[in-house]
């Protein structure tokens, strides 16, 4: 029986990883000069925690923003707590590190992309973002505009 490593899995846990070490960070100490994230999550991911309005109008995806207000950054093992203000209402989530499809810090030309299985019929496998045409002024929008590049391409 011949056993494979797989690297997919490997770095979607190594990059969540990165994900929770940058926000503990945010928690601990806030935000570093000009930094700020897009986080784009699935909404109907089991475990997401959201206003029933929210989920109504973004029924599959949404993408947040932390940057100028937030409140109540608690990370925990699986996911992140938050308080964001959606037309002056401040609202919780809870977002699951597995429900991230993105994570992107523009300041700095900084991004994650999580595949599925779903966008394709292999395992999921990270890939890195070019943010050079990330839209900061449309923070709900589905999908930041950005360039993807796929790992796929450097696996042999």
């Amino acid at each position: 029986m011949s056993r494979e490593i797989d690297y997919g899995n490997l770095m979607h846990t190594a990059m969540r990883g990165l994900i929770k070490t940058v926000l503990q960070d945010v928690a601990d100490h806030g935000l570093p000069g000009a930094h700020h994230f897009f986080i784009t999550f699935d909404t109907s991911h089991a475990d997401a925690e959201l206003a029933d309005w929210l989920a109504d109008r973004y029924p599959g995806e949404m993408t947040v923003v932390i940057q100028h207000w937030f409140d109540n950054l608690v990370v925990a093992e699986d996911g992140f707590s938050i308080t964001l203000n959606f037309g002056d209402a401040p609202e919780p989530l809870y977002i699951p590190y597995d429900a991230i499809k993105t994570f992107v810090d523009p300041s700095v030309e900084f991004g994650l992309r999580f595949e599925s299985a779903e966008d394709d019929d292999e395992a999921p496998v990270p890939a890195a973002i070019n943010t050079d045409h990330v839209e900061e002024d449309e923070p709900t929008s589905s999908k930041p505009d950005a360039e993807v590049v796929s790992l796929d391409s450097f696996r042999k």
